[in-house]
């Protein structure tokens, strides 16, 4: 499967890319292209592309979509003022053709940080439910301890088959299939 991982810079794409490929916290530096790494999970191989957001190479990461199964959108969930940015960025980018048939996870990062916004603040702030003919997911992580991460692959592996498996069967169907899209908002309950 392949999952390409993009975010503004600074949000943790790279500290959770080696938190599920190797299990472990690596010492990151801003990425200036980008990281791949295949991360095998359950029998499962994802072939993830973590791409640099600095602003600079932003307009860079429209060359990584084509066969691109699924997106994780990666937000620091602390920081409130590139929020807007974030959600721009974003809609901008589920607007090409290429990601069209792609699944969304976003990865409300950062979570262990006192003022972080919680996983409704951030549906809201990047617009997430007016996304009605997209998959999306979204889920709190905290990318140094591991928290969310893991759950989060299966989601996008049965949902990336399932939409494999319906467009297989609805090739002559051109009716339009809605997806349940979901928040996951546990740091909410008691």
């Amino acid at each position: 499967m392949r999952i390409l991982m993009v975010g503004l810079d600074a949000a943790g794409k790279t500290t959770i890319l080696y938190k599920l490929k190797l299990g472990e916290i690596v010492t990151t530096i801003p990425t200036i292209g980008f990281n791949i790494e295949t991360v095998e999970y359950k029998n499962i191989s994802f072939t993830v592309w973590d791409v640099g957001g600095q602003d600079k190479i932003r307009q860079l990461w429209r060359h990584y979509f084509q066969n691109t199964q699924g997106l994780i959108f990666v937000v620091d969930s602390n920081d409130r003022d590139r929020v807007v940015e974030a959600r721009d960025e974003l809609h901008c980018m589920l607007n090409e053709d290429e990601l069209r048939d792609a699944v969304l996870l976003v990865f409300a990062n950062k979570q262990d940080l006192p003022n972080a916004m919680n996983t409704a603040e951030i549906t809201d702030k990047l617009g997430l439910h007016s996304l009605r003919q997209r998959h999306w997911y979204i889920q709190s992580t905290c990318a140094t301890s591991g928290e969310g991460l893991y759950k989060d692959l299966d989601w996008l592996s049965n949902n990336i088959a399932s939409k494999a498996s319906m467009r297989s069967h609805q090739k002559s169907n051109h009716s339009d299939v809605m997806f349940e899209n979901g928040i996951d908002d546990t740091e909410n309950q008691p």
